[in-house]
């Protein structure tokens, strides 16, 4: 399917592995011209590198920490008028809310709230004036499910998710559209830590634990990113222009609610 947005522009945030990564490399196949972020330098250059041999689009990289306003200016800088925008960062570490402290709880909305809805202001006024955008929110499954030890997580996508649903009413005249994609499982680092966690904890292997949670899945497995990009890229294409204000969950059947 042709999406309709080559050349188009894109910023995706924490790009150079995982589920950010696999939304850029998607972003790329179908010709949008992507700046991509991360804190490794040498992990983003080779991240940019296979995109670039692959689909032969403008790979940019802006190597930038987005929970700080120097990076975020950066990235903004960098790329002053994106046409898509796909809003990612890592998880605060899974942690019983006993164990929190004002600083660990200050980090976690910084990176999961403060700087999405941040570069959300910074970017809309400009989409809104093309007649065009996308901005897509990679939250959590546990916005809706919420999981113990992920307390801090939950609250501050949900926060995200409940700041950015008027706003999304408030654009759509524009072409401009809001949406979040929940993931669950799916095979990046961070599955591979809590399942290397729930080992240690149970002196069990990373191999069983990682086979107990494909079990839990009804899919029967474990996502596999680039089903996560591409269910992004669709959601920046022109043929999702109809959809705004609406949270994706992707998680192979494991929430079992009706909405």
């Amino acid at each position: 399917m042709d999406l309709g947005i080559r050349s188009r522009r894109a910023i995706v945030c924490a790009s150079s592995a995982g589920l950010g990564r696999a939304c850029a490399l998607e972003l790329a196949r179908a010709g949008v011209d992507v700046w991509i972020n991360g804190r490794d330098a040498a992990k983003l250059a080779a991240t940019a590198a296979a995109i670039r041999a692959e689909t032969g689009v403008t790979v940019t990289e802006v190597v930038a920490d987005l929970s700080t306003d120097a990076g975020r200016a950066a990235l903004l800088a960098a790329c002053p008028d994106p046409d898509i925008l796909v809003n990612n960062n890592g998880g605060p570490p899974v942690r019983p809310y006993t164990d929190l402290d004002a600083d660990g709880i200050r980090a976690g909305l910084e990176a999961n709230f403060v700087t999405p809805a941040l570069l959300l202001q910074a970017v809309l006024p400009g989409m809104v004036e093309r007649g065009f955008g996308r901005v897509v929110n990679i939250t959590s499954g546990s916005v809706k499910m919420p999981l113990p030890g992920l307390d801090l997580s939950s609250g501050a996508r949900a926060g995200l998710t409940g700041f950015v649903a008027g706003i999304a009413r408030q654009v759509a005249h524009a072409g401009v559209t809001i949406n979040a994609l929940l993931p669950g499982s799916f095979d990046t680092a961070r599955i591979a830590s809590m399942t290397q966690a729930a080992a240690d904890r149970n002196g069990t292997t990373q191999e069983e634990e990682r086979a107990k949670r494909a079990a839990s899945i009804p899919a029967g497995r474990i996502g596999d990113p680039a089903e996560f990009g591409a269910t992004c890229a669709f959601l920046c294409s022109d043929k999702a222009g109809f959809i705004t204000g609406q949270s994706l969950l992707i998680d192979g059947g494991v929430f079992p609610g009706i909405m």
